[in-house]
């Protein structure tokens, strides 16, 4: 990847990489011991992405943000890719606002807990849903003087039906079969420890978690099938070797 790559560009890949966000809601009635309402609320959440880089939320309809966004779907998400750096205002972050929608593909909550092991606990609870957020606008700061708007259809990555339909099996074959491979691709990432497992694969690269930390690896060309994701893998894998 370029070292300053399209802004659009810059927003999937990071929306791709971090596991949670700041979700932006306007409250839906009088907020405890405030009068009136639409004041901001902002709360924590942990995000995945579906095929095209389009953001997934599961949320309770107990939690203060769903009652909210269930009054105004209108919501906003800073990404916030930061972490680590001895200035992170010299880092990337992004604002999306958009709109979430109720989205019930069950291949899409799977996509998210795999992501995130911790949510199979409750993702079959019925005040539990999966909301798609249909991104219309992003702001990015990626560093002094470099902010962009950047239109939300601009983000999203083109569709590749063929990978998402792969996508369980490459995953469960990887973490079943190439356990040290993934060890070794994550160590020539420059992630650390061990036990790496994937959690998902897209046009652009693949998700790990090694128990609470997450990483990812971008891969050098696109890829689009089962055949194509097999042979870039297989390069990752050969490459690992060598470092």
């Amino acid at each position: 990847m370029p070292a300053h790559p399209a802004p659009a560009e810059q927003v999937r890949r990071l929306i791709r990489r971090v596991d949670r966000a700041a979700l932006g809601t306007r409250m839906a009635g009088a907020a405890a011991g405030i009068g009136g309402d639409a004041w901001p609320y902002v709360s924590l959440v942990l995000l995945a992405v579906d095929q095209t880089a389009a953001p997934l939320l599961l949320l309770s309809d107990l939690a203060e943000h769903t009652r909210n966004l269930k009054a105004d779907d209108r919501i906003s998400l800073l990404v916030d890719g930061t972490a680590g750096l001895a200035d992170p205002l010299t880092g990337a972050r992004a604002t999306l606002l958009g709109r979430a929608r109720r989205c019930d593909e069950r291949s899409l909550l799977a996509r998210y807990v795999t992501r995130h092991p911790s949510a199979a606990g409750y993702a079959g609870f019925e005040d539990f849903n999966l909301y798609r957020v249909d991104v219309e606008v992003a702001h990015l700061v990626a560093g002094f003087g470099r902010i962009h708007w950047i239109d939300g259809a601009a983000i999203l990555d083109t569709p590749a039906p063929a990978l998402a339909a792969a996508e369980p099996d490459i995953v469960a074959h990887m973490n079943h079969d190439h356990a040290d491979a993934l060890d070794r691709m994550a160590a020539a990432a420059g992630l650390s420890g061990t036990g790496w497992r994937m959690t998902g694969i897209d046009p652009d690269g693949i998700d790990l978690r090694s128990g609470g930390e997450v990483g990812r690896i971008d891969f050098a060309v696109r890829v689009e099938d089962a055949g194509a994701a097999r042979a870039e893998l297989v390069r990752l894998a050969q490459a690992a070797c060598r470092t």
